[in-house]
């Protein structure tokens, strides 16, 4: 896919988001001059659009500043607040880098049941094999057959190997024979899908807790990343997703999933505000191509409905 349609896919997934968000700022069209009531409802919109509150106040003040010498117009007050989201966005826009020397780099992948975790990995595995990096998968959500199963038909068709044990194997010895291999036939990049249940987060915790010591013995640096993918139609739920996962396994880098289709895509504003985590990269769209490196500028554009 050419960057061109990707940018177009994003625009258009994002178009429900990007009403919510303008649907009652552009109310201001036409006017001049701002009372501070109007700004309030500013403020509001953006606030209901899952931007968050610091960046609704932060475009909030840009709005006010800014010298509309003829009213204020639709192209310029999308411009406005574009240009506040992307600054937002710009520090965490940091794409996963494969630099792990000796190798290989292991991602861990986190998340809840249902946030796209695996077809994530599937659509990481084919960018970074797309940059001829050697991947292995690791099915390392032991406790879901349906996981293993699932992972083991993406592997099978991008072509790399898998490691995977018995339904309610001990994911730890997994993770284990899985470095073992890879570090034998010098695979660059080993991924690994963890179990995403939070019911029993101490379960959890000891589970992520064991895997992290195991991978500890074999190299000090591993895992190199954590990497929790986010559902963004769960809107404001995703922050408490980062919160939790944050203290249960230190996480450090963020994936955005189904960003398309949903009118809570500020949430993605909202997380980069608060935990100042890198955003690796987005999704949008069920394809295998439709997990993009996340570009600040391109999303504040979607976000806020500005065509490049």
């Amino acid at each position: 896919m050419s960057e061109t349609s990707w940018a177009k896919r994003l625009f258009s997934g994002l178009r429900r988001t990007s009403e919510k968000v303008t649907e009652s700022v552009t109310t201001l069209i036409g006017i001049g001059q701002l009372g501070e009531s109007t700004l309030d409802s500013v403020e509001d919109a953006l606030i209901a659009a899952d931007l968050g509150s610091p960046t609704a106040a932060r475009v909030r003040a840009a709005i006010a500043a800014r010298n509309f010498e003829r009213g204020i117009d639709e192209p310029g007050l999308r411009a406005v607040i574009a240009s506040e989201v992307a600054a937002v966005l710009a520090p965490v826009a940091r794409p996963l880098v494969i630099d792990a020397f000796p190798r290989p780099q292991v991602i861990l992948v986190i998340g809840v049941n249902g946030s796209g975790k695996t077809t994530t990995i599937a659509k990481l595995a084919h960018n970074l094999l797309e940059q001829d990096y050697g991947v292995m998968l690791v099915a390392g959500d032991t406790f879901r057959a349906a996981a293993i199963g699932q992972l083991k038909v993406w592997a099978e068709r991008l072509g790399v190997p898998i490691v995977s044990g018995p339904e309610g194997g001990d994911a730890a010895g997994v993770v284990f024979d899985a470095v073992k291999q890879a570090t034998a036939t010098g695979i660059d990049v080993l991924i690994v899908d963890t179990a995403g249940r939070l019911q029993n987060k101490t379960e959890l915790m000891d589970e992520l807790a064991k895997v992290r010591r195991v991978l500890g013995r074999l190299n000090p640096a591993a895992p190199h990343n954590v990497v929790l993918v986010l559902d963004a139609t769960t809107g404001q739920n995703a922050l408490n997703q980062i919160e939790v996962f944050r203290n249960v396994a230190g996480v450090t880098g963020l994936v955005m999933t189904k960003l398309d289709g949903t009118a809570r895509g500020g949430v993605l504003v909202a997380a980069a505000e608060k935990y100042g985590l890198p955003i690796h990269a987005v999704g949008v769209g069920e394809t295998i191509d439709d997990l993009r490196p996340f570009d600040a500028q391109e999303l504040a554009n979607a976000i806020a409905g500005v065509k490049a």
